[in-house]
């Protein structure tokens, strides 16, 4: 059993990853929750039954906790993930892992250093949809991969105190905070690395500094290209948050199977026998094959592998040097939208 504390307890922890994540783990236990507001640590500490505390010193100076879980604002990433590192803690951070190349190289030289493991949450991955269509890719049902696109958009208005929409905390808008999933979904199921960008990144609709609309093109290093549309400024019930995946023996369309939630679905629309030239460009109807798998809640099983790695002394499904190379296209992609040129990696 992993015994956690969370660093930065509101937010995504409090509305996923403590109740969805590591309360149902059947292999963790939370042991202690930190923010810097103290009406939150009352409030969680005292629902979840665990220590509260309003410094991340006095977390990490328990001696029973196993792991730490950081979801505080984008720019505390490295200094809380190299404080836990030097407490002797495994960590799983979210993403991004942090702001710049340097300090996510860093934690990930920290962490080999300190023989400990660290994660990145880069939670998609274990969508049980996700890792279907990953299956599909390589036991070549799709053929060979041609294009691919994730979309994950959201209404996103301007927040007081609301640090995603802060350059110098959050690092950018809505490439950083959603476009990431999409990039590492993308090269997560295709299992290809992308090698160049070409970037837009404005504000088109919200006043605050930093990209509420952000479109990416890529290209993989199998030669296949990818979009990835991402915005904080289209209406939630306007965005179906697609995921298209196209290749030489068909596609894989899925709707709702982008983001916090396990559900979605899915419909493959796949041929063995791909015909000849139809110079009419005649398309009969066809009936696609309904993707159908059991849900699991991604939260919840992103915490069970890696506790399941610290258990068995391993290295995470989702290591660091995930969110470093996400990092290093996240950065690729804004020197793209600020230049206006194509970026190689």
């Amino acid at each position: 059993m992993v015994k956690w504390g969370v660093i930065g307890a509101g937010g995504i922890a409090y509305r996923r990853t403590i109740p969805e994540g590591i309360i149902p783990a059947n292999n963790s236990e939370l042991v202690a929750i930190m923010d810097i507001r103290e009406e939150v640590v009352k409030e969680i500490s005292q629902k979840f039954k665990v220590k509260g505390f309003t410094s991340e010193e006095e977390l990490l100076s328990l001696k029973e906790i196993d792991a730490v879980y950081i979801a505080t604002p984008a720019h505390l990433h490295a200094q809380q993930t190299l404080a836990a590192l030097e407490k002797g803690k495994h960590v799983l951070c979210e993403k991004p892992l942090a702001l710049t190349v340097e300090d996510c190289q860093r934690m990930v030289d920290t962490a080999k250093e300190k023989n400990l493991k660290l994660g990145v949450g880069l939670m998609m991955r274990f969508h049980r949809h996700h890792q279907k269509f990953k299956e599909l890719v390589q036991k070549g049902d799709l053929g060979k991969p041609v294009m691919a696109r994730a979309q994950l958009s959201c209404w996103y208005p301007p927040i007081s105190g609301a640090w995603r929409q802060v350059p110098e905390l959050g690092g950018g808008g809505s490439l950083i905070d959603m476009g990431s999933h999409c990039i590492d979904l993308l090269e997560f199921i295709l299992g290809t690395r992308v090698k160049e960008v070409t970037c837009f990144a404005e504000r088109v609709i919200h006043d605050y500094p930093v990209e509420d609309t952000a479109l990416l093109t890529v290209k993989f290093e199998d030669g296949a290209v990818g979009i990835v549309d991402s915005c904080f400024s289209i209406p939630d019930h306007g965005s179906l948050n697609r995921l298209e995946l196209y290749g030489s023996k068909g596609s894989i369309l899925a709707e709702g199977t982008i983001g916090q939630s396990p559900g979605g679905k899915a419909i493959a629309y796949l041929s063995k026998e791909v015909g000849g030239y139809d110079a009419l460009q005649r398309r009969e109807p066809v009936k696609g094959e309904e993707i159908q798998v059991e849900p699991y809640n991604t939260y919840q099983a992103e915490i069970e592998e890696f506790a399941q790695a610290i258990m068995e002394d391993r290295p995470p499904s989702v290591p660091g040097e995930e969110g470093l190379w996400n990092q290093k296209i996240i950065l690729a992609a804004y020197t793209s939208a600020r230049e206006g040129r194509k970026i190689i990696l």
